[in-house]
């Protein structure tokens, strides 16, 4: 059916801004450079669990090929606690900008992810003008508890990803009495769990591959297209006035 004709029971469409999806637009050509990943632990404590989780994560995703980052949330202010320019909040917002990936490692505390995790993750806004340091990255979410096995942390920061518009991948970490999985110098002893881990860093990397050229295209949306088409009828309008 001809598009101008498939339209004539679409009235409420505004046809500039459609497009149909177009299988040749996810075909580009693959970047050469290491896949970014940023990670992100929800600890203070000088023996954190999620921090000692995230370190064994980025060793495994440099194996797999990847440039890893790892943010210290020591000194972050609580949101809106401090300017935006504030070196920490700074560091963070630049961190989000430069990855193609992101680990979240919360530890569950009352039933929910930490206040340190929910905390950087509010600094990172959804935009800073026409950029946006989150939309169409790739997003793998783990969590360490005290007691046995949960997922309130992931689920939430599952949710917390979607609304940052993140690609967050199937697969995902819960480490249960996570005091006894890790040795004294922070390493992670063999498991299941530690097998999972392997399974989230290798199945983030393969995501991130497939779809960082793609991200903008992916992320493409009618509604947002749409505006830009109402305000350039309306810059043109008041240039013919």
């Amino acid at each position: 059916m001809p598009k101008e004709t498939a339209l004539l029971d679409l009235p409420n469409i505004t046809p500039e801004a459609l497009e149909l999806p177009d299988h040749t637009r996810l075909s580009e050509p693959f970047s050469a450079h290491r896949p970014r990943i940023l990670l992100l632990y929800g600890s203070l404590r000088e023996r954190s669990y999620s921090r000692f989780l995230t370190q064994e994560a980025a060793r495994l995703l440099e194996h797999f090929g990847a440039e890893t980052r790892i943010f210290d949330p020591s000194g972050l202010p609580l949101p809106d606690g401090a300017p935006t320019d504030h070196p920490k909040v700074k560091e963070l917002r630049e961190l989000s900008l430069w990855s193609e990936g992101q680990v979240w490692s919360s530890p569950e505390r009352h039933g929910a992810m930490s206040g340190v995790m929910k905390s950087q993750i509010d600094w990172i806004p959804l935009a800073i003008g026409s950029i946006r340091p989150t939309q169409g990255r790739t997003l793998a979410v783990m969590q360490v508890s005290g007691g046995s096995q949960s997922f309130n942390a992931v689920n939430q920061m599952r949710v917390l990803g979607r609304w940052m518009r993140m690609l967050t991948i199937p697969n995902q970490s819960s480490v249960a009495k996570a005091y006894q999985e890790f040795d004294p110098e922070g390493r992670m002893k063999p498991s299941s769990y530690y097998d999972r881990v392997v399974d989230v860093m290798e199945e983030l990397v393969k995501f991130t591959l497939l779809t960082r050229d793609v991200s903008g295209y992916l992320t493409s949306r009618y509604s947002e297209r749409k505006e830009d088409v109402e305000k350039l009828e309306a810059r043109v309008k008041f240039k013919a006035i």
